[in-house]
């Protein structure tokens, strides 16, 4: 390595530490009021809903995906 090797490397790294974003301070309390049962089966179905509805439409439709037309 050259005398001049370090020196490269904090000119190169200067910059980019100039740039980083200071993080945010965040903080958390408990929940004001609790989800009800209600509340968490209909999160539950749309988040069934929105993933595996799609992939299941793909997985059953594969063999038309396959052919070439």
């Amino acid at each position: 390595m050259s005398a001049l090797t370090p020196l490269l490397l904090r000119g190169l790294t200067g910059s980019a530490q100039r740039l980083l974003v200071p993080r945010a301070h965040i903080h958390s309390k408990a929940p004001l009021e609790q989800l009800g049962t209600m509340e968490c089966v209909f999160a539950f179905t749309t988040s069934f809903l929105c993933f595996f509805v799609p992939s299941g439409w793909i997985m059953s439709h594969m063999e038309n995906y396959k052919k070439r037309e």
